[in-house]
């Protein structure tokens, strides 16, 4: 007879799991064939729904585009007001891009929202996003204030109730085959890896999944051959310039964009069953 003392622990079990970021959370390069977009937090919201005998209620209020200010004001009031038993959070990437940046106060801001839904009785997912900067124009500019930012978070942890997921420091994930086409967004392979550092810091198993591109079983996966190299007036063209574009112009990729999941609602998991 085995000894209760000895057994592992069981995961955590969430029924209600809200989502809020930026395009990292919303799943922009993870495209679906109908055009809408899933990510890495859809396949924890599946993998936790799989874990679960109960059903489990998710939400994914992030929009592309979005600084850390709404991220960690509306979305988050949002969010909270939904009681949620899990929130992950995830914002600062498009602050460190804009040319001023106070790296302090985007910590600052994270930590405050941590705080906040912790309090409000939610075991809070902060992730930190993955580092894509060996494949962008400046990249090590760039680079240089990710790490900053990195450390800054960390330094502020640990704290209870509270599952630090660092991306950032996934040097495997840094690497070309887990990009889009764009190199500033994950691809399929690594929005399923993202979930499965999440899920893996949970203590939660991972449900397997298609990948949007290729069909094969999550986390496998590989950059698309086609893409336009960074350096060649094809990538400036389709990428950087709009990009500068929308900065120049106070524009953003997730103007006039309502949340994709705007309300708790339950993951559906017949078809995996």
């Amino acid at each position: 007879m085995s000894n209760p003392a000895s057994a592992p622990p069981s995961p955590p079990l969430f029924a209600s799991y809200v989502a809020i970021g930026d395009s990292f959370t919303e799943g922009v390069g993870d495209e679906l064939a109908d055009g809408t977009v899933r990510g890495w937090a859809d396949l924890v919201a599946l993998s936790l729904a799989f874990a679960s005998t109960a059903p489990v209620h998710y939400a994914n209020l992030a929009i592309r585009g979005r600084l850390l200010a709404p991220i960690v004001g509306g979305q988050l009031d949002a969010a909270l007001a939904m009681t949620p038993e899990l929130v992950s959070i995830n914002g600062g990437g498009n602050d460190i891009m804009r040319p001023r940046v106070s790296i302090a106060q985007v910590a600052d801001s994270l930590e405050r929202a941590v705080d906040l839904a912790v309090d409000r009785g939610s075991h809070v997912v902060l992730a930190s996003g993955a580092n894509p900067t060996k494949h962008i124009p400046l990249g090590a500019f760039v680079e240089g204030r990710g790490e900053r930012l990195a450390e800054a978070i960390r330094s502020r942890l640990p704290k209870d109730h509270v599952t630090f997921v660092d991306n950032w420091a996934d040097a495997e994930l840094a690497e070309a085959p887990f990009w889009s086409r764009d190199r500033l967004h994950l691809g399929p392979a690594g929005h399923a890896r993202v979930a499965s550092n999440v899920l893996a810091a949970l203590g939660v198993p991972v449900a397997a999944t298609p990948t949007a591109s290729t069909g094969a079983q999550s986390p496998a996966g590989s950059a698309e051959p086609d893409a336009p190299r960074q350096r060649t007036a094809a990538y400036w063209r389709e990428y950087v310039l709009p990009w500068i574009g929308r900065r120049v112009t106070g524009r953003s990729s997730g103007d006039d964009r309502e949340p994709k999941i705007a309300t708790l609602s339950p993951v559906d998991v017949s078809e995996r069953r």
